[in-house]
């Protein structure tokens, strides 16, 4: 009796043993796991702009002395934080690290190895690979809150009107919303007007994405506007794929005052050869169309009115290659400044008498 006793125990060890040992096996190594990045404070998720930020903080475990940290946050492009020139995050005694960045939709913590430079752009999300040694990506805090808050109803459609600082033509402008404003006669009106001293510009968003289709913008004389101004009506997806799909037509000399066309429509990237038609556009009030499908682009500017059959044309053109798709773009309207040598003077201003989509 003892003897069997003895044996079942025996089995009952061995078996108990070889549990045990499979049952490492499964476990994850976490020696193998690498250096791992958590968050402790993520921001809000918002359209970001220069006067807003907020706090990021988090920890990292298992980083080598040297390496540091750098954040990145997307709102349009992937923007280092918080500039170019100040990109370096130390890493505490306790392993937490904070820094003040920009908002964004979504936030990158990289782990790096000492000497790493990042770019100060990029449309990609950040990488492991190199001197990034780990990454982690989050969304920010809440529902999105976008640029445009003051809303505006115009041709039937509701707008946003850009609140904040923005990027534009090789410039970061200021946009008073007070500048995008209706007229007794319904037509809409965008200004650049001085408020303390600085020029201020505008801005409205189209608050839903239309998709595929026809959009025609009738517009009164806009000859008068100075070089260092442009006006644009474009396509924009916030979200970034396929060069944010947008597609431009836009008036102005782009700081250039000895520049014979004062129009151009065009797809992104412009700098592919093809992806540019400059044209010059003349006095009165004129319509301009695009028409959006898969795989083509149509553009044409007429006098007068209407988009009607006879209306005299001015210039049109049809882009064939590197047509974006439908994705979510909405459609933007933006009067701007551009780096010049014969800077603004005088308020500008555009007048608009309507919008229409056709699918």
């Amino acid at each position: 009796m003892k003897l069997w006793r003895s044996a079942s125990l025996s089995s009952e060890f061995a078996c108990l043993l070889l549990f045990s040992v499979l049952l490492a096996g499964c476990r994850p190594h976490q020696a193998d796991a690498g250096p791992q990045i958590e968050f402790t404070k993520i921001p809000p998720n918002a359209q970001g702009g220069r006067e807003r930020v907020d706090t990021i903080s988090g920890r990292v475990t298992g980083a080598r002395p040297g390496q540091y940290m750098v954040i990145y946050a997307r709102s349009g492009p992937w923007w280092v934080q918080l500039w170019p020139d100040q990109y370096i995050i130390p890493i505490r005694a306790d392993s937490s690290w904070s820094t003040t960045t920009h908002l964004g939709f979504e936030y990158a913590a990289l782990l790096v190895d000492p000497g790493y430079k990042p770019p100060p752009t990029t449309d990609v999300p950040p990488a492991q690979g190199g001197s990034i040694v780990a990454v982690k990506i989050v969304k920010g805090v809440g529902p999105t809150q976008y640029a445009y808050a003051k809303p505006l109803r115009f041709s039937g459609y509701d707008w946003g009107v850009r609140t904040i600082r923005a990027d534009r033509g090789g410039m970061n402008n200021p946009y008073d919303p007070d500048n995008v404003f209706l007229g007794a006669d319904g037509a809409l009106h965008l200004s650049v007007r001085k408020k303390e001293g600085v020029w201020n510009c505008s801005e409205l968003h189209l608050t839903r994405s239309l998709g595929y289709g026809t959009y025609v913008l009738t517009m009164r004389d806009i000859s008068h506007l100075e070089p260092a101004a442009v006006f644009s009506m474009h396509t924009w997806d916030d979200f970034g794929d396929q060069h944010y799909r947008e597609m431009d037509i836009e008036i102005g000399r782009w700081g250039d005052p000895n520049n014979k066309n004062n129009a151009q429509y065009g797809i992104q990237p412009f700098y592919v050869p093809g992806n540019l038609a400059e044209f010059s556009e003349p006095d009165g009030t004129l319509t301009h169309s695009l028409r959006w499908e898969s795989g083509r682009a149509s553009f044409k500017t007429v006098r007068g009115s209407s988009m009607s059959a006879g209306a005299p044309a001015v210039y049109e053109h049809v882009f064939t290659s590197g047509v974006p798709t439908a994705g979510d773009a909405n459609i933007v309207m933006d009067l701007c400044l551009v780096p010049s040598n014969n800077p603004l003077q005088k308020e500008a201003e555009v007048v608009v008498d309507k919008f229409e989509y056709l699918p």
